[in-house]
């Protein structure tokens, strides 16, 4: 259901996020990285944050949309695959992993999983950035799955991980009309 609605909004919501300031975001993730190194961008959509991060990174971008994997391949200067973060088999292989609102498309119970697929993929000392919609609330919404997190939420996911949790904060969503949202924003060291 999800993977069909972006195939179909691909370009609309490309257009719509592709702006947006996620200057915030970024320096939260940023100030846990080392100066280079190399970064996987899970779920990246409009391309945006691959695009910020390819200025001082070696970055590679996944996402399970053609669509998007279409459009990256045309904007993007880095490696862009067509993969499912079910089916991510790295090995100790980035500094970091930015998973910005895209993990959120996964129902709860297989975080953990995916968790510790990005666990495995991170080299010691590696950091991850990902968003959630602020909440408790798992189900469909607006034609796509959504996962929320909570604090509460956020502390039983991270039990069944090997992750340390660095750092959470909640933020206004950056969007153009959407300052009614918040998102939660989680850093973790491995």
């Amino acid at each position: 259901m999800t993977k069909e609605y972006y195939s179909k909004n691909a370009k609309a919501f490309i257009e719509r996020t592709l702006n947006v300031d996620m200057t915030a975001q970024y320096s939260l993730f940023e100030k846990h990285l080392p100066t280079k190194g190399k970064i996987l961008d899970i779920g990246f959509g409009s391309g945006r944050d691959s695009l910020y991060f390819s200025k001082n990174y070696e970055v590679v971008s996944i996402d399970n949309c053609e669509a998007f994997i279409d459009e990256g391949k045309k904007t993007l200067n880095n490696e862009v695959l067509l993969m499912d973060v079910r089916e991510m088999n790295s090995n100790k292989e980035f500094e970091g992993i930015w998973a910005n609102a895209s993990l959120l498309h996964i129902p709860f119970n297989e975080l953990s999983k995916i968790l510790d697929n990005c666990f495995k993929a991170l080299k010691d000392n590696g950091v991850m950035y990902m968003s959630f919609k602020y909440g408790d609330y798992e189900g469909i919404r607006n034609g796509r799955n959504f996962t929320d997190l909570n604090e509460k939420r956020l502390e039983n996911l991270l039990i069944n991980t090997r992750f340390k949790l660095r750092e959470a904060n909640i933020s206004k969503d950056v969007r153009p009309g959407k300052s009614n949202e918040k998102w939660m924003n989680v850093i973790l060291i491995k």
